[in-house]
């Protein structure tokens, strides 16, 4: 528990430098620590979200790309970006076909 309080309060107030994402978009910080919550917890019990709709919602990977591309400097950024690739064969793929793959490199 005392681990899962660390990732919401982002290591408490003053602990460390705020990141560029952190100072600038608080909520957006938040959200993709929850995210990353959602996908580790998914990787770890695949019976968790288990239903006979595998693809419940959609997801613009356009979008996706050009945000992860924008915040590489975060390492939440990069650990998403890297759950993803080796998670998810549909944004690898996404990935792989891009023309621009420098912008994320």
């Amino acid at each position: 528990a005392a681990g899962l309080w660390t990732v919401f309060t982002l290591g408490g107030v003053g602990s460390k430098a705020s990141s560029q994402l952190e100072q600038c978009s608080p909520l957006a910080s938040q959200s993709l620590l929850l995210l990353l919550i959602f996908l580790y917890f998914f990787i770890s019990d695949n019976t968790a979200f288990s239903s006979s709709n595998p693809h419940a919602f959609q997801i613009n990977f356009n979008s996706l790309y050009t945000a992860l591309c924008e915040q590489q400097k975060s390492d939440q950024a990069t650990l998403l970006l890297y759950m993803l690739l080796h998670q998810n064969s549909n944004v690898r793929t996404y990935v792989l076909a891009r023309t621009d793959i420098e912008n994320l490199v």
